[in-house]
């Protein structure tokens, strides 16, 4: 193989200090292991979009099917900013050919599932996606994706490396469309 397949995920799951707190979660068996026959595109959409590290944390808010991204303390809502810079991201990320993406699991942008979505005020009223992770799962409805978390499970870890390297020889030959 000439060109390792590309793969787009979450900063801070390479180490890199992109987080709310100016950490990161670093995971030692995607960056060592798969990362050896892999090119990461590491994407964050916090930082990316012109959010300072620190920040204050955020969460989602309102409706789980269309859930505002809001400071926690100061209730400041980031969302149109995060849509604009979304919009603007997933154009780019269709010219890395990327054939799969794992996210940041329960993150407010990058979770894929099972993200906590408040009311205006109180307690986890559902569940849904973080922003940027819904809307690139909608512009990309065929491409592999998982979160960190659940490629702890062999068999879904073994899953999806299968299907991105099916969705590589499907979308990256030469002369096919």
């Amino acid at each position: 193989m000439d060109e390792k397949i590309k793969l787009g995920i979450s900063s801070c799951l390479l180490g890199n200090p992109v987080r709310y707190d100016g950490g990161h979660k670093l995971d030692r068996t995607l960056r060592d292991t798969l990362g050896s026959f892999v090119e990461w595109v590491p994407v964050c959409p916090e930082v990316e979009c012109g959010l300072p590290v620190p920040r204050e944390a955020m969460c989602l808010v309102g409706d789980p099917e269309s859930p505002r991204l809001v400071t926690d303390k100061t209730g400041v809502d980031h969302t149109d900013r995060m849509q604009k810079w979304i919009s603007e991201r997933l154009d780019d990320l269709e010219k890395e050919e990327l054939c799969g993406f794992v996210f940041k699991s329960l993150s407010p942008s990058s979770g894929m599932q099972e993200v906590k979505v408040y009311p205006r005020a109180g307690h986890p009223g559902g569940r849904g996606s973080g922003l940027f992770a819904r809307a690139f799962m909608e512009h990309f409805p065929l491409m592999p994706v998982e979160d960190e978390d659940r490629l702890n499970d062999a068999g879904l870890r073994e899953n999806f490396i299968k299907r991105v390297f099916v969705y590589s020889s499907l979308y990256t030959t030469p002369g096919v469309e």
